[in-house]
């Protein structure tokens, strides 16, 4: 394997090293659905999309 390999490799195990942290931290905050701006007033029971936004477009 060449640097280049290693280098490539590096980068993807921290990028998904991050993306991993971010998820477990926001669940620990008691975020319901990751990455959804109302998520800590969702009741989790979303379905794919947030109840909220469900409620603004009726």
């Amino acid at each position: 394997m060449n640097i280049v390999d290693y280098i490539a490799i590096a980068v993807i195990v921290l990028l998904v090293g991050g993306a991993v942290f971010y998820i477990v931290r926001a669940k620990r905050r008691g975020e319901k659905c990751v990455g959804c701006p109302y998520s800590k007033q969702c009741s989790g029971k979303c379905g794919g999309g947030c109840a909220h936004t469900d409620k603004k477009e009726k």
